[in-house]
This record gives C-alpha cells, sequence and structure tokens, in this order.
C-alpha cells in the first residue's frame, strides 16, 4: 500500500471558493440552493438562490462575521435550524476563515453547552428556541449573534474576499460519540471538500445537470457532504427542506423537485417502503438513490428496486473520513457489501491486535484508511488519547469490522467497540450509561444494540433495578427524555438480574446484543416498554 493516489488539493485552498466560485462564474443564473419550508410542497413559494447570489451572499456574510469581530482561525458555534441562514453563516465562515461548528437542533441544553464549552468557539450563532441561555455560556464565548445580529451580518454592504486558507487549515469541526462518555470534536481541513472528489463518479456518479435532495441534518457531515459541498463542486442544484420531518413528505417532495439524486440513511428508505404508496409518484426524474450511515440491508435494496424501478449505491464511511468504500453504476452490487474502494483511495483491513501488515482477504479485521488521504479529519480535538488510539503507523484505524473478498469487495462485520449506530448517528454506549446511572432506581445499566425485527436495531437499556424499586420503564425513559438528544434515547427498557460480565468484571456488551447469557425478567416487561422509531 503506497497511499492516497487520487492527486492532492492545492496547498491555497478555500472550501467555500472552492465550492461556488467557479459555478457562480460559469453558470452564474443557474440555481445553487432550493429551500422547500413546509409540507405543502409548494415549489412556487420555494426560496431560490440562484450560484451568483449565493456566492455574493456567503462572502457579504463573511465581511459582516469579520466587522462582528471575529477573527480568522477563532471557532463559531451554530445552533441554527436547516435554513438558508444555516448555509450563509456555515459557508461565510469559512469564507473568511473562521470555524464553523455545528450542532443538532436536537441537543439538550447540557449536551449543547458541553459541545460550545469543549470548542472553545469565541462566540455562537442562535436563533429562537435554540438560544442557550445566559448561564450555559462558557467565558470563551465573547460574542452571542442572535436573529438581529445574524440580520445585520448577512446584510454587509461590501462583500469580502475568499481567505488566503490553505488546504491543511482547519475550516470546520463536526462532533460525533466515541467510545467515551462525551461526544469529541472532529477536525476537518479546507482540503477535505478536494478530498471528497473520488466518491462523485465512484459512488454519485454527479453530474452539473444533477437535483440533489439529501434527507438529513446538517450538523451532520454526511448531509453537509452530500446535501452540499458535492453538488455545487459540481455545478449542480441542492434542495434543503424545512418542513416537518415525516417519512411520508420524501417522495412528494422527490417529485416536485424533480429530485434525480435522493441520499438517505438506509433505515429511512425502509421506512419509506412500509409507510409510503410510492407508486403514487412521479419518480421519472430520479436517476438513483444513494444510502449511507448504517447497513443497507438486500431486503430494503430490492425492495427499493421492486418499488421503484431504481438502483439503490450504498457507501460506507465515517465522521473523521468522507465515504471511502461505494457501489456505483459502474460496477455490479453485491447486496449485503457497501462496495470496494474508491479509486485512488488507499484502504486496508488490519489485525484486531495490532500491527500495521493488512490481512488478506477472507479475514475479519479492522478497517483502516491511509493517513495521505486529503478526505481524512486534521484529528481530534481535546481527545489526544482517542486520536493516538486510532493510529498505527501510516494507518487510521476505524472501529469497524470489515473483510475484503477474493474480488475487493468489502463486507462490514459490525463494531468492535462501545459505538452503536441509531439511524446512520453515533452513538456512545458509554454516554447514554451515564444519564441513565443516576436514576434513583436504577442499580446498574447497560446499553447496546438489540434487534426488534428483521432489520430493525434499536438502542436498548438493560437495566439492574435497586432492591425494592418497580420495574417502571416508562420512567426511566422519560428520565432519559431530559438528559439525552432524541436520536440518543432507549427505544426500548429490559429489566434483567444481572449484567453479563468476564471472570475480570469487563461487561460482555455483545451478550446483551445478541441476547445471550441474559437472564431476563420477562414478567417486569410493561406496555410501553418498546418505543417504535417508525412514525
Amino acid at each position: 500500500m503506497h497511499g492516497y493516489s487520487g492527486g492532492l488539493p492545492p496547498k491555497h485552498f478555500n472550501l467555500a471558493r472552492y465550492c461556488l466560485q467557479r459555478a457562480a462564474v460559469r453558470t452564474p443564473d443557474k440555481t445553487a440552493l432550493l429551500v422547500v419550508r413546509d409540507a405543502d410542497l409548494r415549489i412556487e413559494n420555494a426560496e431560490r438562490w440562484a450560484f451568483a447570489d449565493l456566492d455574493l451572499a456567503v462572502r457579504r456574510t463573511a465581511a459582516g462575521l469579520l466587522a462582528e469581530g471575529f477573527r480568522p482561525g477563532e471557532r463559531l458555534f451554530l445552533r441554527l435550524p436547516d435554513t438558508s441562514l444555516f448555509v450563509l453563516v456555515f459557508f461565510g465562515a469559512i469564507a473568511a476563515g473562521i470555524v464553523p461548528v455545528p450542532s443538532s437542533s436536537q441537543l439538550t441544553e447540557a449536551e449543547a453547552a458541553f459541545l460550545l464549552a469543549d470548542s472553545g468557539a469565541a462566540g455562537s450563532a442562535m436563533t429562537g428556541d435554540l438560544t442557550l441561555p445566559e448561564r450555559a455560556l462558557p467565558p470563551a464565548c465573547r460574542r452571542v449573534l442572535d436573529e438581529a445580529a445574524l440580520a445585520r451580518i448577512i446584510a454587509a454592504d461590501e462583500p469580502g474576499a475568499y481567505a488566503d486558507t490553505r488546504a491543511a487549515d482547519e475550516a470546520f469541526v463536526i462532533y460525533t460519540s466515541g467510545t467515551g462518555s462525551r461526544p469529541k470534536g472532529v477536525r476537518h481541513a479546507h482540503g477535505s471538500a478536494w478530498g471528497r472528489r473520488p466518491m462523485h463518479q465512484g459512488w454519485q456518479d454527479i453530474r452539473p445537470s444533477d437535483v440533489v435532495l439529501h434527507a438529513g441534518t446538517f450538523n451532520w457531515s454526511y448531509t453537509l457532504g452530500v446535501g452540499l459541498l458535492d453538488p455545487w463542486a459540481n455545478g449542480a442544484t441542492a434542495v434543503l427542506y424545512g418542513g416537518p420531518r415525516d417519512v411520508r413528505v420524501w417522495p412528494g417532495l422527490i417529485e416536485a423537485t424533480g429530485a434525480t439524486l435522493f441520499a438517505a440513511v438506509p433505515s429511512l428508505f425502509r421506512q419509506m417502503l412500509k409507510y409510503c404508496d410510492l407508486n403514487r409518484h412521479n419518480l421519472r426524474a430520479l436517476r438513483h438513490g444513494l444510502a449511507a450511515g448504517e447497513a443497507l440491508s438486500p431486503a430494503v435494496l430490492e425492495g427499493w428496486r421492486s418499488a421503484t424501478g431504481k438502483e439503490l449505491y450504498e457507501a460506507f464511511g465515517m465522521s473523521e473520513c468522507s465515504t471511502f468504500v461505494s457501489n456505483s453504476p459502474a460496477m455490479p452490487i453485491r447486496p449485503g457489501s457497501p462496495g470496494k474502494p474508491q479509486a485512488g483511495r488507499s484502504i486496508a483491513i488490519l489485525p484486531v491486535e495490532g500491527g500495521i501488515e493488512p490481512l488478506p482477504p477472507g479475514e475479519v479485521g479492522l478497517l483502516a484508511v491511509h493517513r495521505t488521504d486529503p478526505s481524512l479529519m486534521l484529528g481530534y480535538w481535546n481527545a489526544p488519547g482517542a486520536e493516538k488510539a486510532a493510529i498505527r503507523g501510516p494507518w487510521f484505524v476505524s472501529g469497524d469490522l470489515a473483510a475484503f473478498d477474493g474480488d475487493g469487495y468489502v463486507w462490514t462485520h459490525g463494531r468492535a467497540d462501545d459505538v452503536m449506530n441509531a439511524g446512520g448517528f453515533r452513538v456512545s454506549s458509554l454516554e447514554v450509561e451515564a444519564a441513565l446511572a443516576d436514576h434513583p432506581s436504577v442499580a446498574d445499566v447497560a446499553v447496546a444494540e438489540s434487534a426488534v425485527r428483521e432489520d430493525v436495531r434499536v438502542i436498548t437499556a438493560f437495566v439492574v433495578l435497586k432492591a425494592g424499586a418497580a420495574s417502571d420503564a416508562a420512567a426511566i425513559l422519560r428520565h432519559a427524555d431530559t438528559r439525552l438528544a432524541p436520536y440518543k434515547r432507549p427505544r426500548r427498557i429490559v429489566f434483567v438480574d444481572a449484567l453479563p460480565r468476564t471472570a475480570n468484571g469487563k461487561l460482555r456488551r455483545r451478550a446483551l446484543a445478541a441476547g445471550a447469557g441474559v437472564p431476563i425478567d420477562t414478567s417486569s416487561t410493561i406496555a410501553g416498554v418498546f418505543r417504535e422509531q417508525d412514525p
């Protein structure tokens, strides 16, 4: 393995300029962004931004942020809804050399306050009910930009020039859960946008004529990349939906906007097959779907093909790196495999116990990406131990178990650590356990994914009650609601007499997930113990 061979970005490189400036010159009047604000899908009322107008507005926002006193290299914490305001502030900050730190609107006050403090942000942009109270603001956060301040900033008199940043400079920070009890910041460089180029043809088959609709939210690197960066880098149109998150809206939105590429997590495709009559919608404009964030089951793949007559291409990636393994129109799909490494990527399967020599096909180990890949993160923020643990010589090692077959396809085998997958979001078992452990009835608790039916795995809390405590699952779920974002909350409570542990006292989390060796007291389960994820 000789490292990444897909070509490196220019030394001087600004992510926002790369995404917007070329299309603003070549196709100034073409729609760059279409914002649909309500579930009625009245496209005539949608907000439209041409490339030239968006480029100008982003540079005005950059100038406004600098005039407000922010300096290049400082961080700006974002707690904003998924609207055009988010787009302007996120790209405007990057255009100015300021580092945005987007956060999920689902986070509780305590969760958001931790991210704000941990990031060391010099300021924050927050609107409406997403605004944190003054007591939650750390001393380092010198400026709070509310609606009035943001309106003033994006209306700056003169647009600024794109900052002369380097490809290796920090561009933005995304927080993700890991094996610890707290999320950690993933630092991405400006050049990471260039590092996405192998997936443009190696997964998406994206074209300038495409209209790209992503069903995710902007605190997630999957949505930012596939939903905005990739379309604009290719001169295509991005669609942003800001209405209620109901699975039934997506087929109509694909039809109404003429979306040619639709991206989502596999669980959303499964829900669409279950709850939507896809035959009622004209999906002729749709070329194919894109799935990532969790494993795509063969059943969902076949169901989508049968219901729509369209293909669904899966990719595998992580917050630390863009997708680097994928299926595409240029290769046969093997159901159950996310595909092959994209052209130019250097990917290996390394032994779980250590070492830097790749394993041969057929042997399961840890999936690793060569550290020369420009899409790979700069590093973790405030987590030197986690960063050190992920590096083995020239490799960045994920926590994902996988194997190559003889034809170069990758087959995944779950996680090797304590990280769960909740609809594509990584969730730390330890973080959820810490939130439940202080409930007055809980003596011990462990959290793992478990299967509730075919193709459906949910976050499950296995609870040992204190002596004399009532088995009130609903109360424990309500307790979780006050401490965790919705996507982190357990969907199921199982009461057990004891947790399975090794002779050394280490929790056997895999035994919990498989239901093996767990003495479940079925008499203690009550109605409502399982909260369905689907609508």
